[in-house]
């Protein structure tokens, strides 16, 4: 387990012991409207084939760095003004968009984000618009997203803004795949779900991380769930990565466990007891 020092403004955290890097975020800076601060030196890696957990609270900065990663800040008026972001070993940080669909990193956003107004299908098939493979392959594909996601294949034919929030996020995820991608970049996919569809989201995560062989970085709010399935995991507080390890031995941290589990010496705290946790963070002392 690591603790950073909060003291500095560039917060160097260790690379994950083994496997070959896919993305490796260096010391990376955001500022907003020229004028606000988000993210103070993160950075962070995914192996190959891993499953990475990037957690924290409501406006820690892990919207903000996924979006750094994909290359979205513009639309927000926000951009990487330090440090760099490699893909497979290459810079990625001035890239479009689209050319890092491309080369195969993709990401899912908050909310879902589906096109009300399409079907299922239609949605789907938005995601293979930068694919130059033919309409064998996409048609192919389409087969795959419907066999990891079977409800998908039922409600096809449906507007995408009448299906359940549960449907819309597989929607989402089957559109990424769309792409044929290396890796996924999932925010949130717990959020608004009941927790036997988050559950199962996170089980098909699993399931194309496995088959698919697609690498993953989570950015979650559901603590517990995310440990669960993630191999490894960072903890951002206010824009800092102040904590990261491997995924089994975070959620055995006993700051871990009062601060994000709500749970300490074996037993669940209060709100009121745990409100005030900012003043007692070892890593914020």
């Amino acid at each position: 387990m690591n603790l950073t020092a909060d003291s500095q403004d560039q917060i160097r955290v260790p690379s994950i012991a083994q496997g070959e890097r896919i993305l490796s975020v260096n010391n990376i800076e955001v500022i907003y409207n020229r004028v606000i601060l988000v993210l103070k030196g993160v950075s962070l890696e995914v192996t190959r084939g891993g499953i990475v957990a990037l957690l924290g609270a409501n406006g820690a900065g892990k919207t903000t760095t996924l979006k750094a990663i994909s290359n979205l800040l513009q639309a927000g008026r926000g951009e990487v003004t330090k440090g760099t972001i490699e893909f497979e070993g290459q810079q990625v940080q001035h890239l479009s968009p689209n050319e890092l669909v491309r080369r195969g990193c993709i990401q899912v956003m908050e909310g879902r984000m589906c096109f009300g107004h399409l079907t299922i299908e239609e949605n789907l098939l938005t995601g293979a618009f930068t694919r130059r493979d033919g309409q064998a392959a996409i048609k192919a594909d389409i087969e795959k997203v419907y066999a990891y996601f079977p409800r998908l294949r039922e409600r096809r034919a449906s507007l995408a803004g009448y299906t359940s929030g549960g449907e819309q996020q597989m929607c989402a995820i089957g559109r990424a795949l769309m792409s044929k991608p290396k890796m996924i970049l999932l925010d949130e996919p717990s959020m608004g779900l009941a927790p036997q569809v988050v559950e199962e989201i996170f089980e098909i995560v699993r399931d194309l991380n496995a088959r698919e062989g697609v690498s993953f970085l989570l950015a979650e709010q559901n603590t517990n769930m995310a440990l669960r399935y993630a191999r490894y995991g960072y903890i951002l507080e206010n824009g800092r990565v102040v904590m990261d390890g491997d995924a089994q031995a975070l959620s055995q941290n006993a700051d871990v466990k009062e601060f994000y589990l709500g749970v300490a010496e074996g037993k669940r705290k209060s709100f009121r007891e745990g409100k005030h946790y900012r003043r007692r963070k070892r890593w914020l002392a």
